[in-house]
C-alpha cells in the first residue's frame, strides 16, 4: 500500500509503539511534536492520513490539524486523545475538519480499521481532484479550441488573461486555482453567441448602437448560462458571470453582490482583464497601473497590487525572441505565433500570441487542404543573444 501515514505526538515512546505495530502493514512515519510534524508534512509529503495527539505543548492537536488542512487540504486528518470530553471532540471535528476522533487507549483493530478508512477517503478525494483537474480540464481545453476557431481575437485575449490571472492567484496563494484557470480560459465563451457582423464593427472601430452595446455587455451572462449546465462548473460559471463586476457593487450584473461576496476568481479576472485592455490601448505598464489605482471602488484593494508584478514576462538570460517565418509543414506544437494566421481570403483564423497546440495544428492542416492558409506563418523562437 503506497499511501503513507504520519503520526504526530510529543511522546517518543508512543510514536515508537505505533511504528512497531503498524510498519508491517502500512507505510508509517512519525514526528515528535507539532512543529516537527508540520516540517515533515512540507518536506516529506504528501501523506494520505495525519493522526495527531490532542494534548501537545505549544500547539494542541486541533490547532495543528488546522494548519495541516491549510498545507495539505486533501490529507485526511484524525485526532487521538485520552480526553473524552465531548466539547474537545466537537472542536476537533468542527475546527480541524477531523475525519475520525479516537480515544486512548485505542484498540489495534479499531486503529487499523480507522486508518484504512482514512486512506480510502484520501483516495476518493484525490481521485475526484484528478477528475476535475484532468478530465474536466481536457473538456474545457476542447471548448477553448472551438472558441479559438470561432473567434480568434477573443481566444487570443483569454490566453493573456489566463496567464495573468494565474500569476495573481499564485501571488495570493489562492486555493482552488483550477476554477480560476478554467474561468479565465472560458471567460469569453459567451462571444460564441455574438453575431459576426458585430465583431467586424468592433475590429473596424465603428461606433456601436445602444442595443449592440447591451449585447456585448451580456457576454458574461451568456457564458454563465452555457457553463452552469456542466456538472462541477457551477463556481466557474459564477466567476465568469461576475468577471466585470466592480468591487463596490457597480458594473455588470446589476445586483446587490459586492466586495467579498464577489467570487475571488471574478475579482482577479476583473483586474487582469482591465489591465490588459489598458495595455492593448497603448498605455505603458506604469500608466495602466496608475489609472487602475485612480478608479475608486472598481477593484479589490487587497488584490490590485499583485497585478503589478504578475504580467511581467520572465526574461531568460542570454536569450531573445526572434520572428521566424515557417511553412505550415514546418509548424509544430508549442511554438508561439508572432502574427495572425489568415486564410487565402485574408480571414483571420488564429490570433497572434497563440501557442500552437496539437489540435490546432491538425485543424490548420485540414483547413489548408480545403480553403488554403496564407504562408509563411511567423512564429517566435528564442535564440541566444
Amino acid at each position: 500500500m503506497k499511501d503513507r501515514i504520519l503520526f504526530v505526538d510529543d511522546d517518543p515512546n508512543i510514536l515508537e509503539a505505533y511504528q512497531r505495530k503498524l510498519q508491517h502493514v502500512l507505510l508509517v512515519r512519525t514526528a515528535e511534536g507539532p512543529h516537527t510534524g508540520l516540517r515533515e508534512l512540507k518536506e516529506k509529503g504528501p501523506f494520505a492520513v495525519v493522526i495527531a495527539d490532542m494534548n501537545m505543548p505549544l500547539m494542541n492537536g486541533v490547532e495543528f490539524l488546522e494548519k495541516v488542512r491549510e498545507i495539505a487540504p486533501e490529507t485526511v486528518r484524525m485526532m487521538l486523545t485520552g480526553n473524552t470530553d465531548v466539547k474537545v471532540a466537537m472542536q476537533a471535528v468542527n475546527d480541524g475538519n477531523v475525519f475520525r476522533f479516537l480515544t486512548k487507549p485505542c484498540p489495534s483493530k479499531l486503529m487499523g480499521e480507522s486508518l484504512i478508512a482514512g486512506i480510502k477517503q484520501y483516495r476518493l478525494v484525490t481521485a475526484e481532484k484528478e477528475l476535475l483537474e484532468g478530465t474536466l480540464k481536457g473538456t474545457v481545453e476542447l471548448l477553448a479550441e472551438i472558441l479559438s476557431w470561432v473567434n480568434p481575437d477573443a481566444f487570443g485575449r483569454t490566453l493573456q488573461l489566463r496567464n495573468t490571472a494565474m500569476a495573481i492567484a499564485s501571488n495570493l496563494k489562492a486555493v482552488d486555482t483550477w476554477e480560476i484557470e478554467l474561468a479565465a480560459t472560458l471567460s469569453q465563451i459567451g462571444t460564441m453567441a455574438i453575431p459576426q457582423d458585430l465583431f467586424a464593427k468592433l475590429s473596424r472601430g465603428d461606433p456601436l448602437g445602444e442595443d449592440e452595446q447591451q449585447v456585448l455587455a451580456s457576454v458574461p451572462a451568456v457564458g454563465q448560462e452555457l457553463l452552469k449546465r456542466i456538472p462541477r462548473l457551477e463556481n466557474v460559471a459564477r466567476i465568469v458571470l461576475y468577471q466585470n463586476k466592480h468591487y463596490d457593487g457597480g458594473g455588470f450584473p446589476e445586483d446587490t453582490v459586492a466586495e467579498k461576496d464577489i467570487p475571488l476568481g471574478a475579482r482577479i479576472l476583473k483586474i487582469a482583464n482591465d489591465f490588459h485592455e489598458l495595455r492593448a490601448s497603448g498605455e505603458s505598464r506604469r500608466e495602466a497601473l496608475k489609472q487602475m489605482n485612480d478608479r475608486e471602488g472598481w477593484y479589490d484593494p487587497s488584490i490590485l497590487p499583485a497585478v503589478g508584478t504578475a504580467e511581467q514576462p520572465r526574461k531568460v538570460q542570454g536569450e531573445s525572441p526572434k520572428v521566424v517565418p515557417l511553412s505550415l509543414k514546418e509548424l509544430r506544437a508549442g511554438l508561439k505565433l508572432a502574427s495572425d494566421v489568415t486564410t487565402s481570403e485574408d480571414r483571420k483564423l488564429v490570433a497572434a500570441g497563440t501557442v500552437i497546440s496539437e489540435a490546432l495544428l491538425i485543424r490548420l492542416r485540414k483547413f489548408h487542404e480545403v480553403k488554403g492558409v496564407t504562408e509563411p506563418i511567423e512564429v517566435l523562437i528564442h535564440t541566444s543573444a
